[in-house]
């Protein structure tokens, strides 16, 4: 692979996570990843799933029906801020191994299944836009350019995994997130909001870090 073919998906990639005029559009994919990991866990811990929904200003909600506390409840309110990097980092395990149509066809298999729980239009339409461009790009794309795309969405989503952590924080601190997972998570636990916040930081962080050193070596 280039020099070039190397380093320009992951400079396009911090250009979207880091411009906040583009952020503002891009973070609608990491908003699937994120509330796809709350329903996968959902369903993984025995909860009836009603639905999702993806909102215009990148937020989104799921829902699900089962016990109000409990560890699987635990894990569902955990899952979303780290979901994104853990997809990121098993991205980065299949582009290394040159696996990059599998990692391609998987996405697709899995907006494909997320589509069937989206209850608004303009989650379905966020949906099927990504699938589809996946899907271009897994049928008709050369070899290289999906090499250079897969690429590019390891890198977004190991980079956009991060930024959320700490726009969650902010939020909290001016008081406009009393709802948010972290707090969830609080009240279920006892654990303070800021300790689960530092925990969503580890892993996000920590997935872009080992994420990054597997991919710099291609």
């Amino acid at each position: 692979m280039s020099t070039l073919a190397k380093w320009a998906p992951a400079v396009l990639a911090l250009v979207l996570v880091a411009s906040p005029g583009i952020w503002r559009v891009s973070r609608n994919t990491i908003t699937i990843a994120h509330e796809g990991g709350h329903a996968l866990v959902a369903l993984l811990t025995g909860r009836r799933l009603e639905g999702i929904k993806l909102n215009a200003d990148t937020s989104g909600v799921t829902v699900s029906r089962g016990k109000p506390t409990g560890f699987a409840v635990v894990l569902m309110y955990f899952a979303g801020y780290v979901t994104p990097s853990l997809l990121g980092l098993g991205a980065a395990a299949l582009v290394t191994t040159d696996n990059v149509r599998p990692l391609l066809w998987a996405t697709v298999v899995l907006l494909a299944a997320m589509l069937i729980m989206i209850r608004n239009l303009f989650g379905v339409v966020s949906v099927v836009a990504t699938g589809a461009i996946m899907f271009a790009v897994s049928w008709y794309a050369t070899e290289e350019w999906q090499a250079a795309f897969a690429l590019f969405v390891t890198w977004f989503l190991l980079l956009g995994g991060v930024r959320p952590v700490g726009e969650l924080q902010s939020r909290r601190l001016r008081g406009r997130a009393p709802n948010s997972d972290a707090d969830m998570l609080a009240r279920i636990t006892r654990v303070p909001g800021l300790v689960w916040v530092a925990l969503f930081a580890v892993v996000t962080v920590g997935s872009l870090l080992l994420g990054g050193r597997m991919l710099l070596p291609l």
